[in-house]
This record gives structure tokens, sequence and C-alpha cells, in this order.
């Protein structure tokens, strides 16, 4: 099997820009799925997370559409001939990023459509013509309705993470998409699970496919160190993952939060603990989550706080750790949660915070990965107060920790107050217990002291009253 791209049958301008990105060796995914993608046929490929899929559907595409390619400025001689769909806005958006470096020595153009932008820009890239069309299933719909998108010259087409695209429902939506496309097509499908729901998808759109499967379905990479800890609330996971970050001289991170609620929330404490942290979740607008993934891989950012929206597929180079704060209610999503940390043959760290309402979740995920799991005890330093912050919140944190890192931690039992108590009142109103009254009515004695200080209610006065002076009666 060829291991070199140096080996491979590319076109000279697919070649350079594979030299330029540094490629030299093939992952496995590449070296099995790009030959047989070249010959034309559909392809069911299996793969752990970070190991490539993307170049292993995508160089062997573009060597395929260069017979198309050509300078007319013409839309109709740029129609689309290979649709790539993804489940979320963050890989769509990456897996173009992508394409482009692939083809930029090519005369085929590409361009992406998602959700959370506007969709005139997007109308305006399409009108020019593309060769190579990457989408969110959502969005593109959005297009084919609007006529901005036509789909019936497709030779090509990918779904790309589809055991996720099945999780949040899409199903009906790639119902409706392949509907539009000719029934003679190249069909690959990647997914790094085959789940049954996968192979009823890939039985009725994929004709007599290769099943390609380059780690055993459902592993986890044998570059990250998993390990799971017990931790009883909030306050001992945050505790923990501050002992963690300290003691293994972590830098960045993942952390991955169940809700969105809870990953706004965390964030906001991380960020009081002194932490450059910052959110990202379905909650977020388009531009709020690129400039979050743009920070973190900049490095301007530590901990990216985030839902399962960042689980799939996200290509960030050189991640040490992952932290579940949550213990996923999918155990396949711990399979994408972890795979974020130790890519591309790097070492990771995987940490998982297990309280006790989670023992079912574990027991899920150690059927999954088929190994044992042993919930260890961390020791946490116990915490005390450390004055106050800027808005007058008692600050508390881990004994001996740096007062700049204002690591909050749970704060220690109240003493009792030493004040003496206060003297009795002179009014022996104030002294007397409380009584309830059966009826408003009742509130008011004369032959007592007030029940309450409230105003005198004003007897009512009778109708006729109104009416003693002539004029009034008359009238």
């Amino acid at each position: 099997m060829t291991s070199s791209f140096s080996n491979l049958s590319l076109s000279e301008p697919l070649a350079r820009a594979v030299a330029e990105m540094g490629y030299e060796s093939m992952t496995p995914i590449q070296a099995q799925a790009i030959p047989v993608v070249l010959t034309g046929k559909d392809v069911m490929g299996a793969a752990q997370t970070g190991t490539g899929k993307t170049a292993a559907f995508s160089l062997p595409l573009l060597q395929r559409l260069l017979k198309h390619e050509n300078s007319s400025t013409s839309p109709a001689r740029h129609p689309v001939r290979a649709l790539v769909l993804l489940p979320t806005r963050e890989l769509a958006d990456q897996v173009a990023q992508q394409i482009a470096l692939y083809a930029k020595h090519t005369k085929l153009r590409s361009t992406v459509v998602f959700g959370g932008m506007d969709m005139k820009p997007q109308t305006l890239e399409l009108k020019k013509g593309v060769e190579v069309l990457v989408a969110t299933p959502g969005r593109l719909l959005d297009h084919i309705e609007a006529k901005n998108a036509i789909l019936n010259q497709v030779e090509y087409v990918v779904l790309d993470e589809a055991d996720r695209m099945l999780d949040i429902g899409f199903l009906p939506d790639l119902q409706r998409i392949l509907s539009y496309l000719p029934k003679t097509r190249t069909t690959l499908l990647f997914s790094a699970t085959f789940s049954p729901e996968i192979k009823r998808l890939a039985g009725s759109y994929l004709q007599d496919p290769i099943t390609i499967e380059v780690a055993r379905p459902n592993e986890t990479a044998s570059t990250v160190e998993q390990r799971f800890f017990s931790a009883n609330d909030e306050d001992e996971k945050r505790l923990a993952i501050h002992k963690i970050l300290k003691e293994r001289g972590i830098r960045q991170a993942f952390i991955f939060s169940n809700s969105k609620l809870g990953c706004a929330r965390l964030t906001r404490t991380l960020e009081r603990d002194g932490l450059r942290a910052t959110a990202l979740h379905g909650d977020k607008s388009q531009d709020e989550r690129l400039k979050a993934l743009e920070a973190f891989k900049a490095g301007n950012v530590d901990l990216l706080v985030c839902t399962d929206v960042a689980a799939r597929g996200l290509d960030i180079k050189d991640v040490p750790a992952v932290f579940n704060y949550d213990v996923p209610f999918n155990a396949e999503d711990y399979v994408h949660r972890i795979g974020r940390t130790g890519r591309a043959g790097a070492s990771g760290l995987a940490v998982t915070l297990v309280s006790p309402r989670d023992s079912r979740q574990v027991g899920e995920i150690e059927k999954l990965i088929k190994k044992k799991i042993d919930v260890e005890a961390l020791q946490l330093e116990p915490a005390r107060p450390q004055g106050r912050m800027n808005d007058g919140r008692r600050a508390w944190r881990g004994e001996g920790e740096d007062a700049a890192r204002g690591v909050v931690g749970r704060p220690a039992p109240a003493a009792r107050s030493t004040r003496p108590a206060s003297r009795p009142s002179a009014d022996p109103f104030f002294d007397r217990p409380y009584e309830a009254k059966a009826t408003a009515a009742a509130s008011w004695d004369d032959t007592r002291q007030p029940a309450a200080r409230a105003p005198s209610i004003k007897p009512k006065r009778k109708v006729a009253a109104l009416f003693r002076a002539p004029e009034l009666a008359e009238s």
C-alpha cells in the first residue's frame, strides 16, 4: 500500500499544494481511501477523529474534477460538481478552508454556506458558479428553495461526520437534499463510528460501497491518557481542574459541559478565578463562535469551554488536554470529545469528572470503549476565605494557592456570631409574638394594641350622604 503522497498519481497543481502544506506520509485512512475514491467507487469509511479524513476525500475528488476546470467567467461553465455536507458551521468552514488550500493552484472554484450568517454574500458566491460546494444541511436547503443552488450536475457527494448529522436530527434534511441529486453519482460516507442507523443510511444511498475501517469501531486513540476522578459537586470539579492544570503544567485545554447554560456559567466562574476562558455553544452567533475559535487557536485564550458543538472534527493541533466537566449523556460523544487531544500522533490527557449520579453513563462508556474504568479519588486542598473581590463578593481559594489565581473552592462554614443579642425593645408591641388573625377586619381591636402598623381604614360613607344638599338631590 502506498504510504507517501509523492507516490500518488496526483496532478502537478495538487501535488504542489500538498508539498507546500508539508504533507509527506499518508495516514492509514488516506492510504486506503484515496486510491479507492480515484477509481470512482462508493466508500463507507470509518476512522478515529483527527486522522486526515478531509484529505482522504478532498484530494481524489479534486483530481477527478480537473477535467472540468476552465477559466471562463460564465457561471454556467462552473456548475456544482461535488457536494460536501457536514453537521456544524465550524466543521464546514474548516473543511472549506482545507479544500481551498488543496485547489489553490487549479482553476476549480469552491465555497461554503452555513447558517448564522447573512445569505446575501453566500448567494453572490453561488451565482458566480462553483465546482465544490461545502454546506450544512439546513442552510443548503434554504439556498435550494431560493433557487441559488442547482444540484442537477453533482457527480460526487460526501457525507462527513454522518453519525453526528443523524444524532442532531438531520436525516429528513439529508433525504430531501439527496433527492435533488442525480441518481448516477459517487457517494462517500465518513463517520467516526458505525451505528446501525449509519449502516441503514449507507444501504439506502450507497451503491456497493467499499468499507474502509482503519480502527476498531468506537476505539479511542492510544495516544490519549484517560483518567476518571470523583467529584461530588461543582466546587470540587473546579478545584480538580485547577489542581490538574497546575500539577501537569497544562497551558490550554477543552472543557466540555452538557448544557449551554452550564457552559456559560462555568466560563464566567473560571474567568473570575483568573483564568483566560471563552465559551463556545449553540446560542453564540456565528461571528462569536469564529472569534472564540480564533482566539483559542492563537493562544489568546487558555480554556475553551464548550458543548458538544465542538466535539466533532475541529482540527486544532497541539491541545494537550480535554476535561469532561460533565460526563456526556451519549457514550459515543465521549470518544469524540477526547479526540480533540492526542491528534496527529501527539500525546494528550483526557480527564472526566464523575459525580455520584453519573454511574450509568460511566458504565455505558466502559462498554463502548471495552476498557475497565477506575474512578479515582483526587486529594483537593481545603478552601479558605481570601478577602473580597472587586464587586464585594467573598473570594475563596485553596491553601497555598497564589492569590493572583483566585482559585474558587468550597467556602468554610460560617462562624457563629459573637455579637450579644439585641436588647429588648421599649415598645411591648414589638416584643409580643406574631398572632395571625382570621380576617383582615379583625386586625384592629379597640380593646388591645394594633396587630400591625397599617393605615386605618375609614368607614365607607353611605351613598345617600352625597345627596344631602338640595341642589345635588335635584340633579
